[in-house]
Order: structure tokens, then C-alpha cells, then sequence
């Protein structure tokens, strides 16, 4: 039987959740090559961990809601929450803190509100929230990125530290560690330095970072990837890289010996893998056009609001939860025209 296929339009055939995840989860492999260039091979170490606590505690929710396993396990969407962790944290952070942040993520963050598509908040911004509560300074003790190391740390060297919580010489902490950018930047503000002589630090690059530009670039390149495969919609990332530079350029203007240039905050940071990974999500962000621009708008001014007054170095996680608050609003009042009306 011949097989008449007529003139366009056509209905595209619907995505399925596992193929939107691993769209997701390739987007962002350039960025995690970044992080294991600028600091090292522990970000893969992390990867592991927490993807085999997300797919546990996965596991044990949908028994005890006795749901199947095997569609649910084979989505990928523990496996994205457990990535976007990560490269929300250090690459030294002990097994312990990550076990903590899966579970907030995987059981309350997402089963205890109904399981995938019924989540009010990001799981994985909910995990990296209360891990960055709970154990501050593992959250914040970052290695420095490649070059400025004094002492690398190897492989070996890197699994006792996620194992024990500590380098092998205790007394190399500091020796190992180092301020981000955000801190650099935040401590000198608050101090009275001059933007032009933080930024003469050597943790600093061309236009952000050290390190930190090129894996927000990469970030970049992802997110185009998922634009190109319409796994994502324009209108959240813009929004909110939009509003970035809208409010911080004039800032920047009117005394920038005392502002960062707006790049700076869009290649340090949390805001690019944000604007493209994490205010897209399709369940606990606004499922509009209008409500999207809205949405990235207000993650955009919290988190320039949390960096400049709050207290937090970054602040993209802690605006992003604080939005998912207000998506049952934006959905409610920016639904679009009904077709004929």
C-alpha cells in the first residue's frame, strides 16, 4: 500500500522526556570539559557520586510509591539534577555533602511534590541551596584553576579529600584553595578596593574569571546547541542575560572603579550555566513566552540583588527558588490569547 503524504503543515512527533534530558546532558559536556581543564579531574569524581546517589534515592522513592523503575530510571533526569549539582560546587566536596544535597533534591525537592512534572522548585538549585547552607565552607572551598595552582593535587590525592573531607595534608588547605572571583570582587567592594586593582589579581582574565570565561563560553555553545534542537525556548536565557547587562551597564557607567563591567558578571559565576540550563527547565520554570521573559528577569534582578547586598558571593540558586515561588502567578496572569478571541 502506497503511503500519500500530503503538503505541509505537518504535526512535529512529540519529544520524549529521555530525549530532552540527553539533549541536556550533551549541551552540557563542552562545559564539563572546562572544568576538568581549569581544575581538574575531581568535577568526574563528583559526576559519579552523585549520579549513583540520585539514581538510589530515585530507586527507593518510586518503590515506596510503587511506581516502575524502569521508565523512570532510564529518563535521565536524575542523572541532569546530579550534572547541574555538580558544576554548581567545588570538585573537593566529601561524598557526605553530596549524599545530602541528592537526597534533598531527589526525594523532597522532587518526590515528596509528586515526582517528575509536579515539582514546584528546582531539585538540583534545592540541593546545591542546602548543601551551601549546611556545610559552607566544603561549598566554597574551591581550587584554583590551572597555572595558578601551587600545589596539584592528583588523582589519588583528589579521592582522599572527597572521601575524608580533607587533603591529605591537613595543613595544606589553604595552600590548596583559594577566593573565587565573586569573592575576590565581593570582599574588595566591601572594603573600598577599586575594581581596577581587584581585577589585577591573577585569578582574573580578560573579561571575567580566570577559567571561569571559558567555561561560560562553553556553557554558551551548549546552550545555542539546545536552541538549535528547540530543546529550550529563547525567550528565559535572553531575558535574563538581557537584564543583566541592562541594569549593570549603566551602574558601570556612573562609577566603574567601584562596579564591575557587566561581562564580569555574566562570565563569573553561576549566571550563564543558569541562563541556559537551569531557568529553562521546563517543569519548575513558567510554561509561557510572556511568563519565560518574566521569569529570567526576575532570576536576573535577584541574583545582581544577592551579589551586591546579600550574602552569598553568587546568588543565581537562591533566585531561582525564590521565582519557582512566583510561576503558578506568571502562568496564571501571562497566558496567551485564545486563538479567535
Amino acid at each position: 500500500m502506497k503511503l500519500e503524504v500530503k503538503g505541509a503543515p505537518h504535526i512535529p512527533a512529540p519529544r520524549s522526556v529521555r530525549g530532552m534530558m540527553f539533549d541536556v546532558l550533551l549541551a552540557l559536556v563542552p562545559g564539563i570539559a572546562a572544568h576538568v581543564f581549569f581544575f581538574g579531574p575531581g568535577i568526574l569524581i563528583q559526576l559519579i557520586i552523585a549520579s549513583a546517589f540520585a539514581l538510589a534515592f530515585e530507586a527507593i522513592m518510586l518503590k515506596l510509591r510503587a511506581r516502575p523503575l524502569h521508565p523512570f530510571l532510564s529518563d535521565l533526569s536524575a542523572p541532569l539534577t546530579a550534572a547541574l549539582y555538580v558544576l554548581c560546587l567545588p570538585p573537593t566536596m566529601p561524598w557526605w555533602t553530596t549524599l545530602t544535597g541528592m537526597f534533598f533534591a531527589i526525594v523532597v525537592a522532587k518526590h515528596l511534590y509528586g515526582g517528575l512534572g509536579f515539582n514546584l522548585f528546582n531539585p538540583a538549585m534545592v540541593g546545591y541551596a542546602v548543601v551551601l547552607i549546611c556545610f559552607p565552607v566544603q561549598a566554597t572551598s574551591w581550587l584554583p584553576p590551572t597555572g595558578l595552582e601551587s600545589t596539584p593535587l592528583g588523582f589519588t590525592q583528589l579521592l582522599h579529600w572527597i572521601g575524608f573531607g580533607y587533603p591529605p595534608d591537613p595543613l595544606a588547605w589553604d595552600a590548596v584553595t583559594g577566593a573565587t572571583p565573586l569573592d575576590a570582587l565581593r570582599t574588595g567592594a566591601s572594603e573600598g578596593v577599586m575594581i581596577t586593582e581587584i581585577r589585577e589579581q591573577p585569578i582574573f582574565g580578560d573579561f571575567g574569571g580566570r577559567g571561569w570565561e571559558w567555561i561560560a563560553n562553553f556553557y554558551a555553545v551548549g546552550g545555542l546547541y539546545l536552541l538549535y534542537r528547540r530543546t529550550i525556548s529563547w525567550h528565559a536565557p535572553v531575558a535574563m542575560l538581557g537584564t543583566v547587562i541592562a541594569l549593570s551597564l549603566p551602574v558601570y557607567a556612573m562609577d566603574a572603579y567601584a562596579n564591575p563591567f557587566p561581562l564580569e558578571h555574566i562570565f563569573t559565576g553561576g549566571i550563564m550555566l543558569g541562563a541556559f540550563f537551569i531557568v529553562t527547565d521546563p517543569v519548575s520554570g513558567s510554561t509561557t513566552p510572556k511568563g519565560r521573559i518574566l521569569f529570567g528577569v526576575g532570576v536576573a534582578v535577584l541574583t545582581l540583588a544577592i551579589r551586591r547586598w546579600g550574602g552569598f558571593p553568587d546568588g543565581v540558586a537562591f533566585a531561582v527558588l525564590l521565582m519557582n515561588l512566583a510561576v503558578p502567578l506568571l502562568d496564571r496572569y501571562t497566558q496567551p490569547r485564545v486563538y479567535g478571541k
